[in-house]
């Protein structure tokens, strides 16, 4: 099952044909996003019957059409420095426990849109995100995948400047502008996956861009969730060791190694360039940066 959140209104995926939510349940189920996630195991026993590409009110749409497939998460969650790679390009050391910051909801954004960058340091994260569908504290590991809905692809922009500022410094503002969080292009949930012979646990993340001239696209990241330090089982479970989880929540789980501020010499993004993010079995999402 794949479910979007096409121009504000939920609804259900299969290729470019969408199915409205709303009018498909008969008015069982709202049309807001956000509204899924309290009935969550209501709302899969109901979308699991539904033939999306067969239904006669399916209509194809835009991926340009598409906005944050989870728009007003309780809770968002980032882990840094989630893969070995990663710490080491960045001279940290590999955390004892998981880096936990977040990225304020108001930064989430869909899956194609435009990025105005606030300095001369705005850097790309590529990152497997989870949405949480069965809440709680004290998630055991071994119960952690039935608490998870879906992934979705996710982008941690991040303005390091900001990011680094003070003493000491904060993650969270730096990686909370406008349209910092773009997500989408759905939310996919796990058997979905699995039934199109995808491993959950070992997903391909890829991250291009294209210049402002145009030319072949240049590879930035290329990884696999296969290598998190902190697998998603262990996330759920450690979060909810302290915090309570929400239906709707988001976890960023980390990125690659390949970002801008681990080259020599470091590169960040540019007015003109444009972002692509893949992850396998999830989709693609795409931004393009303005001064």
């Amino acid at each position: 099952m794949r479910i979007a959140n096409l121009q504000g209104r939920a609804t259900l995926v299969s290729g470019s044909t969408g199915l409205d939510v709303e009018g498909a349940s008969d008015g069982r189920f709202s049309a807001d996003p956000a509204a899924l996630w309290s009935d969550w195991a209501g709302f899969v026993a109901w979308a699991s019957t539904v033939d999306v590409a067969g239904h006669a009110d399916a209509r194809p749409f835009e991926e340009s059409d598409l906005l944050a497939p989870v728009p007003n998460p309780s809770q968002v969650f980032g882990i840094g420095l989630n893969y070995a790679d990663h710490a080491a390009e960045s001279s940290m050391e590999v955390p004892e426990n998981p880096l936990v910051f977040t990225k304020f909801p108001s930064s989430l954004a869909g899956s194609d849109v435009t990025v105005r960058l606030t300095g001369d340091r705005v850097d790309w994260e590529a990152e497997l995100v989870v949405v949480i569908g069965r809440g709680g504290r004290d998630i055991p590991v071994d119960e952690a995948w039935d608490s998870v809905a879906g992934f979705t692809v996710g982008q941690d922009i991040s303005d390091r400047t900001v990011q680094s500022q003070g003493k000491p410094p904060q993650f969270s503002l730096g990686k909370s502008f406008q349209n910092y969080a773009p997500t989408g292009p759905a939310v996919v949930t796990i058997d979905e996956l699995r039934s199109a012979g995808h491993d959950p646990e070992a997903l391909r993340v890829r991250c291009e861009i294209v210049d402002e001239q145009g030319g072949e696209p240049r590879t930035l990241q290329d990884g696999t969730t296969a290598d998190l330090i902190f697998p998603v089982v262990q996330l759920v479970a450690r979060l909810s060791a302290i915090v309570e989880l929400r239906p709707g929540d988001l976890i960023f789980t980390g990125t690659p190694a390949g970002v801008g501020l681990g080259r020599t010499p470091q590169v960040f993004l540019k007015p003109g360039q444009r972002l692509t993010t893949e992850i396998e079995g999830l989709g693609i999402i795409r931004q393009t940066f303005v001064a």
